[in-house]
Formats: C-alpha cells, sequence, structure tokens
C-alpha cells in the first residue's frame, strides 16, 4: 500500500471519529455535519503544515470537541468555525510551549482559560493568555542534552 492510500485510510479512520461524538455532543446541542469534518480536517492539514508538525495517529480533534462542548461559549452557530481556531490555537501553542505540556496538559489550560479569564474569546486566549504562558515556559527552561533544566537548578 503507498503512502496515499495509508494517508486516505488514516484520515477516514479519523472521519469516523470525529462523527461518533456527535453522539456525545448531541446532548449539548452541538452537532458537525459531513461538510463540516471535512473542513475540520482541512483545517487540521493546514495547521499541521504551517506549524511545521507531524501527527501519528488519530489526531488532537476529537480531544478538543470533549475537552470544549459543554461550554456555555460554544453554540451550534459557531461550533465548527470555534473548533477549528482552537485546533489552530493548539497546534500553535505546542510549538510556543517547546512541547513541555501534554496535550491533556494544554487542553487543559486552554479550557479553564477559555470558559474564565477568557470569557469565551478565542482572540484573548491565544493573542494574550496563551502567548504570556508560553513566554513564561520559554524564559523558564533551557534545553541540554535532552533534558530541560530551569534556572535555579544545579546542573
Amino acid at each position: 500500500m503507498d503512502n496515499f492510500a495509508l494517508s486516505f485510510l488514516s484520515e477516514q479512520r479519523q472521519i469516523d471519529v470525529i462523527k461518533k461524538t456527535n453522539d456525545y455532543t448531541n446532548q449539548f446541542g452541538l452537532c458537525l455535519s459531513d461538510d463540516q469534518i471535512q473542513g475540520l480536517m482541512t483545517c487540521r492539514r493546514e495547521c499541521l503544515a504551517e506549524q511545521q508538525r507531524v501527527e501519528f495517529g488519530q489526531g488532537i480533534l476529537d480531544k478538543i470537541i470533549f475537552a470544549f462542548c459543554d461550554s456555555q461559549y460554544i453554540s451550534q452557530e459557531n461550533y465548527a468555525e470555534t473548533l477549528a481556531r482552537l485546533q489552530e490555537i493548539f497546534y500553535l501553542y505546542k510549538n510556543e510551549s517547546m512541547d513541555e505540556l501534554t496535550d491533556d496538559e494544554l487542553l487543559l489550560i486552554m479550557r479553564n482559560a477559555f470558559d474564565d479569564e477568557c470569557q469565551g474569546s478565542l482572540e484573548y486566549l491565544e493573542e494574550t493568555f496563551l502567548d504570556q504562558f508560553a513566554r513564561n515556559i520559554r524564559a523558564n527552561t533551557h534545553k541540554f542534552i535532552g533534558r530541560y533544566v530551569k534556572d535555579d537548578e544545579k546542573i
């Protein structure tokens, strides 16, 4: 099987996983259409290319959906657009935070900030909250022979 065929099968599996999230998100009045799912998959490919990231396996979109679907700031009208922006923000800040955080840790920080300090503002989440958060991470760590060391630690 060539790379194109493998890539197609992998993306089809991801689409199936995202479709199944509708079973859970329906209770919050949220549902993605097939066209919206295709748009989110296109957004994913573009984000990964732009951020020069490679993703193996399932991807992050289903985790974003489960992390944010019960937010009071997300409605059916802005659901797909919000997911696309959250996906972009996630990949950007995985890079900006030097991969110091696991996917789940970054999603938890994003969700808490989105609902609390940011009050549903994606712009504030990205341009203020996470920007400062990533700066703090970069300011307090140095990469040294495959290990991160805080400024005040002795090597």
